[in-house]
C-alpha cells in the first residue's frame, strides 16, 4: 500500500516537529556538556556566575573547554528555538500562499525581536 504524498501543512507540520526536536535535544546536549565541565573543572553549580552573558566570548569560552561557553549556548539555543519555530512557519505560510499566516508570523517575531532589543536596553541601563 503506497502512502499519498504529505499535504504542505503535513509537511510544514513535520519540518516545525523536526525542529523544535532538535533544538530540544542540541540544548540539553550543550547544557549537559557544560555540566560536565563544571564538575570536570571543580565548580559547583551554586557557585557565582564569573560573568554575565557576554555573545564575544562564547566562541572563546567553548574552544577553551570552559563551561560557561556551553551552559550560555545551550540556553541560547533553547530560547532560540521557537523562535525558529515560528521563522520555519512564515517560510512556509509563504511558500503555501498564506500570505496572512506569513504575516502574522512576522508580526509575532518582531514582537519577540522588539522585546530581545528593550531587555537588552534596560539590562543594560542596571534597571
Amino acid at each position: 500500500m503506497s502512502r499519498l504524498p504529505a499535504s504542505p501543512a503535513e509537511s510544514l507540520d513535520r519540518t516545525i516537529a523536526r525542529l523544535l526536536t532538535i533544538g530540544s535535544y542540541v540544548s540539553m546536549a550543550l547544557l549537559l556538556v557544560g555540566v560536565l565541565l563544571m564538575v570536570i573543572v571543580g565548580r559547583s553549580p551554586l557557585d557565582p556566575i564569573p560573568h554575565d552573558f557576554d555573545p564575544g566570548t562564547l566562541v572563546g569560552d567553548i574552544l577553551a573547554g570552559r563551561p560557561d561557553g556551553a551552559l550560555w549556548l545551550g540556553l541560547v539555543v533553547l530560547l532560540a528555538t521557537p523562535s525558529a519555530r515560528v521563522a520555519a512557519s512564515v517560510v512556509g505560510y509563504r511558500r503555501a500562499g498564506d500570505v496572512a499566516m506569513a504575516w502574522v508570523g512576522l508580526a509575532i517575531l518582531a514582537v519577540v525581536a522588539s522585546g530581545v532589543v528593550i531587555g537588552v536596553v534596560l539590562g543594560g541601563s542596571g534597571a
